[in-house]
């Protein structure tokens, strides 16, 4: 129930962030809330093989470059999907730091009342 409740905000915020970001296009509600899930899915998959390919560059760069790697997921996970567009790296960067950022803030009041 908790994933399944994290997936919604996840997917309400980043179709809010498609509206307020011009460079970041999302259709509609539940393309955004399947959009979620595939970068859930992405994140548990992908996301860990490349943190370990590319764990001496992120040594080096003090953890920034897992920015990219957001980044570069949220990339696939538009190319993964219709109904959604993202205009290039620096709006899936954009887009990236700013949801994972609104999704963390939402998920820690949302434990807080547990």
């Amino acid at each position: 129930m908790n994933f399944l409740l994290r997936l919604i905000i996840t997917g309400v915020i980043a179709y809010v962030l498609s509206k307020v970001l011009t460079g970041v296009h999302i259709s509609n509600i539940t393309t955004a809330i399947i959009f979620a899930l595939v970068l859930a899915c992405l994140n548990a998959i992908i996301k860990p093989i490349l943190v370990l390919l590319t764990l001496p560059i992120t040594v080096v760069t003090l953890g920034l470059f897992l920015f990219v790697i957001n980044a570069l997921i949220i990339l696939l996970a538009a190319k993964l999907m219709d109904g959604i567009k993202v205009d290039g790296f620096w709006w899936a960067l954009i887009f990236s730091i700013i949801l994972s950022v609104f999704s963390s803030a939402t998920n820690a009041v949302l434990a807080d009342k547990k």
